[in-house]
């Protein structure tokens, strides 16, 4: 149909999505599929949260909220940036939006302008490149180094910047590797991005699962001159289990908080109302819940990286944050999305090809699934390497 837009037609669709839903279907026909390629905890939203949504149900909560969200999630958002990330955001500074992918997509299309380029570390989530070419930006990706854990390092972007560079998108925790920065290292990032005023695109919804002792560090609380040109996104997706409740938000400096707020006002409006005071109940009531569920994930990290040690022809960085291992199958002679194929069709083992996050030569596996399963899938991953 000629009448698509070519932004439209441009945009690659989700390879994520793409396996996810044939391993769905392969189980829909009674096949045993060991999934993972999965990118949502597989635990229950706690309970305490759908009962304040239902409660906001039941009360009437239901209508239009303000566009940026209801003023005590704002206030609680706030709250815990000052808590928990040593930033000083004002209420008026946060907007809820649905989900930390529209929050993205929102502080890019507010800040890149046709041919405006965006610098975005190699390995990286899917949509990022796809959000920068929908605005009418250029992805500029930057390949990042196994031997450096996968992060960007500020020579490398300052190598890649030119006088059209208008943002630079750093996510830690990573998706796909896992990957932490450090202070020191986004420091290093954010002084570089000073030398032109590069806006920072910090993507931190898995703030909450890191492991072995590491501190998570938002790049804007590293001075005030690297906050004034970073957008923070955080949501409840990953560390509160409410994928499906599409609930995220950003904080930043009050002039792109306000072009945010204006572009959401004439897209999706707010939020959905009853949600939101699930998202503020999270935020407000006392529980375990986040503890629990990243030593619950330590404990698989760890079954994995001893499971992954031991088989042959792959490489590993150990990840120290999120949920997934980015695994090097270069020696395997395959690409990507080949070796996907094959260890699904033939070994009942869904993943995801690198080539998704930008690295044909890796896939990326899951351990939000039970042990059992990851102790299946693992064995025939094993059998797999083995017999290539």
């Amino acid at each position: 149909m000629e009448s698509i837009s070519s932004r439209v037609t441009g945009v690659t669709p989700s390879l994520t999505l793409s396996i996810t839903n044939q391993a769905k279907a392969m189980k829909a026909k009674g096949e045993e599929v060991y999934g993972l390629a999965g990118g949502e905890p597989d635990l229950d939203t706690p309970d305490f949260i759908k009962e304040a949504a239902i409660k906001a149900i039941q009360e009437g909560k239901t209508k239009y909220t303000p566009a940026a969200g209801i003023p005590e999630l704002r206030e609680a958002i706030s709250k815990k940036l000052k808590d928990e990330n040593g930033l000083d955001y004002e209420a008026r500074q946060v907007v809820v939006n649905s989900g930390a992918k529209h929050s993205c997509m929102n502080a890019i299309m507010a800040v890149v302008e046709e041919g405006d380029e965006v610098i975005i570390p190699s390995p990286y989530w899917v949509s990022y490149p796809e959000m920068v070419r929908l605005a009418g930006g250029v992805p500029v990706i930057v390949e990042t180094k196994e031997e450096n854990g996968w992060k960007l390092t500020a020579e490398e972007f300052e190598e890649n910047m030119t006088g059209l560079t208008k943002m630079v998108i750093i996510n830690s925790p990573g998706n796909p590797t896992g990957a932490v920065y450090t202070a020191e290292e986004l420091k290093a990032i954010g002084e570089v991005a000073l030398l032109e005023d590069i806006v920072i695109l910090s993507d931190e919804i898995y703030e909450h699962l890191i492991y072995d002792g590491e501190k998570h560090v938002s790049i804007a609380s590293v001075s005030k001159e690297i906050y004034d040109l970073t957008i923070t996104v955080g949501g409840f997706s990953k560390a509160y289990s409410m994928t499906g409740w599409r609930l995220g938000w950003i904080a930043a400096p009050q002039p792109l908080a306000d072009a945010i707020s204006k572009l959401q006002g004439h897209t999706t409006s707010n939020a959905c109302s009853f949600a939101q005071y699930g998202g503020l109940a999270a935020l407000e009531q006392e529980s375990s819940f986040v503890k629990d569920l990243r030593d619950e994930y330590d404990v698989r990290r760890q079954f994995m990286l001893q499971r992954l040690k031991a088989i042959p022809n792959i490489t590993i960085v150990e990840p120290k944050g999120a949920f997934y291992f980015f695994v090097n199958c270069e020696k395997l002679g395959m690409k990507s999305v080949n070796l996907c194929d094959k260890l699904l069709n033939r070994y009942r083992v869904a993943a995801v090809p690198g080539v998704a996050f930008g690295n044909d030569h890796c896939i990326r596996i899951s351990y939000c699934t039970t042990l059992d399963v990851l102790n299946e899938g693992l064995t025939r991953f094993e059998e797999f390497c083995r017999a290539h």
